[in-house]
């Protein structure tokens, strides 16, 4: 029982750490397939004096990628109704042009304001209107939880990677008088600490393994069935097979640091 216990006590750390790499990597893929959904459906209204090219919108900003001209008929059917014929065209004359002009990436609300600067100094651009004040709610509070997300993964691991190193000091006194004999003999340091990297790479693999299977279960069982748009939309993002690497050399990396942080400390240990 004090077996298994000493190992959970290894393993769930580790494994909280791991949830963490794992969470922060599906958050910035489903966040990635969002955050291409808000560009894709944000567009700037450009109005011109004479007709322009998405080729010369590119030249005043290279975050420019799309241009749609808004069809100026539409506009004066629903502001001239009622009006003759010739009064139409005389309206249609005097318009303006309008551009949809969509962007390249999902700008921080300053981008906003320096393409805009850049249109504005073009002599042909009447106005440029960004809404800024929805762009800019929307940003932010996107920016806001991908923030919340990373300092809490961070305390997180912080603090999860004080229990390991707590757990493999005392595993690190459970074998003192075998690396003290080992250390008389004038063993090396990675051979006196072999058995404490064997048990911690064997819980690396563990923790490794326990993570994946619950980030399988929730990819293809309760995404499923979870009614989460943003889930189920995004389900093949929710693991990938690349994941587990990655988790794994976290947890090897994590050991590593763990093993030798306490190691280096039991130099010259004396009975």
């Amino acid at each position: 029982m004090k077996f298994i216990k000493n190992h959970l006590m290894f393993i769930l750390p580790l494994m909280a750490i791991l949830l963490g790499v794992e969470s922060y990597l599906v958050f910035d893929r489903t966040t990635d397939s969002y955050e291409k959904g808000l560009k894709e459906g944000y567009s700037m209204l450009v109005v011109t004096k004479k007709p322009m090219e998405l080729s010369a919108l590119k030249t005043l900003n290279m975050h420019i990628s799309t241009s749609e001209k808004i069809k100026r008929e539409n506009i004066v059917s629903e502001i001239a109704k009622g009006v003759s014929q010739s009064s139409r065209k005389e309206i249609l004359a005097s318009l303006p042009y309008f551009y949809n002009v969509g962007l390249d990436s999902y700008l921080h609300t300053s981008g906003l304001e320096e393409i805009k600067t850049d249109l504005e100094a073009d002599a042909n651009i009447k106005k440029v209107e960004t809404f800024g004040s929805s762009y800019s709610s929307s940003y932010r509070l996107f920016s806001f939880i991908k923030f919340t997300l990373k300092l809490f993964i961070i305390f997180m691991a912080v603090v999860s990677l004080f229990l390991i190193i707590k757990q493999m000091e005392i595993w690190k006194y459970a074998h003192k008088q075998r690396m003290q004999v080992m250390e008389i003999f004038g063993a090396p340091l990675m051979l006196r600490s072999g058995i404490l990297f064997k048990v911690a790479i064997a819980d690396a693999f563990i923790a490794t393994i326990l993570t994946s299977a619950i980030f399988l279960y929730v990819k293809f069982q309760w995404a499923a069935n979870s009614g989460i748009d943003i889930m189920m939309q995004n389900q093949e993002e929710l693991f990938r097979l690349t994941d587990m690497a990655i988790l794994l050399g976290s947890a090897l990396l994590i050991v590593i640091i763990a093993v030798y942080s306490v190691v280096f400390s039991s130099k010259g240990v004396q009975e």
